[in-house]
């Protein structure tokens, strides 16, 4: 192959080694190449912990888009990184021979820490955080973020009594202190200490060239732990341990799932011949759950993901897996609608002009009278989807405009001097009736159903809201704040908003997936 092949990598001072450890590999082997450095958003933001970001894939994303651009021809990983979920089109083209797989305590002054009540120990991952707090309940654990470099100097000059570091990380950049011990009691996270390499599934050069450097053990080994950690279903933000290695042509596997606080624990072990190994995975994964690993999930995925998206719309599970994937979603009615029971005197005379902007009016309607009972010689409505319901259910609707404000310039214009009636909610907006009662229009108001508020009280801001009424908006922000972005299905839902919420986007189309569509649109760019 005679082209210059582009490594991309973060360029933190570890990745950098990895990235230059295939890059000598390949050229070993005769091939040319060049790296190519970016920023992550795990190098960017340092002030959290990884598992209170909520994103999965957080190392990995920047270099999976700068592939499928074709800006890079492979990314270099660290395998423990990496979602077991691949991006379309992006697969595991090697895997080098593993290194150190274990955990490291760094130490401060000396070890006698460990047997006290009270110790101050720092580390961002979760897994780390509950294992040791499962052996020493009675110690603290802090947060500690950044590159290796930094978190050493964080431990020097913070009031701690140690920090935990992968052996692999610190080891090859020659920077493992002296004051350090291995913790081959904690089981590492899976695939710790690989080095991983992502190439398009399409080009099938690079994935030749790869496979030439590719260690057969390691990605042996390092699948079975993913595969372990997939069917639990955990990513970065669950306290998962896994551990495969080939003995005596045996494959030994331990796995561990704990609570967050590290006060629970479900651990399991299996050895299996070479060769026959191919259901270690499913076997233990199924072993945690059935021994409640399923409820112990859950419970730190609800407490670690906060939400950063919320929808005033309970969706379904269909269009909650339309949103892109960093998207933690919370979504509840914020409107709660109780239809009225209309009297039969208000059908007692045919109606000349009936107004319709809702489908909640038009249930009302069906459930008050029978449909042949509704003798309405002319009905008007806002918006398309209510103008099919009442055309399916009443009769033929004589004219639609897209809201409230274009009906009423429409019917002033065509009913000046005529009475019509309205059947709306009890917090209707005055759009409609204003302009119609300053215009000459007489207006017969009939509620034909309640709006009841019922909006969350989130616990923090997110970035967006779903709003798909203007109800909908004085709900939310009965509870919260107006904070992050509106995403509005209309208009009218739209001119709401922008009375409290800096910015406001309208969808194209007003469904709730155009809506969904925008958020999405929004936030990939953003």
């Amino acid at each position: 192959m005679s082209k210059i092949i582009r490594i991309g990598t973060r360029d933190s001072q570890l990745a950098m080694w990895q990235a230059k450890t295939v890059q000598s590999q390949l050229e070993h082997l005769g091939y040319k190449t060049q790296l190519v450095p970016v920023k992550s958003t795990g190098d960017i933001v340092l002030d959290k912990p990884l598992y209170e970001l909520g994103i999965t894939g957080i190392f990995t994303k920047t270099l999976d888009i700068a592939m499928l651009n074709e800006d890079i021809d492979i990314a270099v990983h660290s395998l423990k990184d990496v979602p077991t979920a691949l991006p379309k089109g992006i697969v595991q083209a090697a895997v080098l021979k593993r290194g150190n797989v274990n955990d490291t305590l760094v130490f401060k002054d000396n070890e006698e820490f460990m047997s006290a009540k009270s110790a101050v120990i720092a580390t961002g991952s979760l897994r780390r955080r509950a294992q040791w707090l499962n052996r020493y309940p009675t110690h603290s654990v802090v947060g500690l973020r950044g590159n290796v470099n930094s978190r050493l100097q964080k431990l020097e000059d913070n009031n701690w009594n140690g920090a935990i570091f992968a052996a692999a990380g610190i080891g090859r950049l020659g920077l493992t202190p002296k004051n350090s011990i291995k913790l081959d009691w904690m089981i590492p996270a899976p695939a710790q200490g690989a080095v991983m390499i992502a190439a398009l599934e399409k080009d099938q050069d690079i994935l030749d060239i790869c496979s030439e450097i590719n260690d057969a053990d390691t990605e042996l080994c390092t699948s079975i732990e993913r595969e372990f950690l997939r069917l639990l279903e955990g990513g970065c933000t669950a306290p998962i341990g896994a551990l495969a290695k080939i003995k005596n042509e045996e494959v030994h596997f331990k796995g561990i799932l704990l609570s967050k606080d590290g006060s629970k624990k479900i651990e399991v072990s299996r050895v299996k011949a070479l060769g026959k190994h191919d259901d270690i995975a499913a076997f233990c994964s199924e072993f945690i759950i059935n021994r409640g690993g399923k409820t112990l999930i859950d419970q730190t995925e609800r407490k670690n993901k906060q939400p950063n998206i919320y929808s005033t719309k309970k969706l379904t599970q269909d269009q909650l897996g339309l949103f892109w994937n960093d998207a933690v979603v919370k979504s509840n009615d914020a409107i709660q609608i109780k239809l009225n029971r209309l009297p039969k005197t208000i059908i007692a005379n045919p109606l000349e002009h009936v107004i319709i902007t809702s489908k909640n009016a038009v249930e009302s309607l069906m459930q008050s009278f029978d449909p042949d009972e509704l003798n309405f010689k002319n009905i008007y409505c806002v918006g398309r989807r209510t103008r099919r319901l009442v055309e399916a259910k009443i009769g033929p609707v004589v004219h639609t405009e897209p809201n409230a404000k274009a009906l009423a310039d429409y019917l002033i214009s065509n009913l000046k001097g005529q009475s019509a009636t309205y059947f709306c909610s009890d917090l209707r907006l005055d759009t409609l009736p204003d302009q119609l009662k300053k215009n000459s229009v007489e207006l017969s108001e009939i509620v034909a159903y309640e709006t009841k508020y019922n909006s969350d009280a989130l616990e923090a801001p997110v970035k967006g809201i779903l709003f798909y009424s203007p109800s909908t908006v004085d709900s939310y922000l009965k509870q919260n704040k107006a904070h992050g972005v509106a995403f509005c299905i209309g208009e009218t839902t739209a001119k709401t908003a922008r009375q409290h919420f800096e910015n406001v986007l309208v969808a194209k189309v007003p469904t709730v997936e155009s809506v969904i569509e925008l958020v999405n649109d929004y936030m990939i760019t953003a």
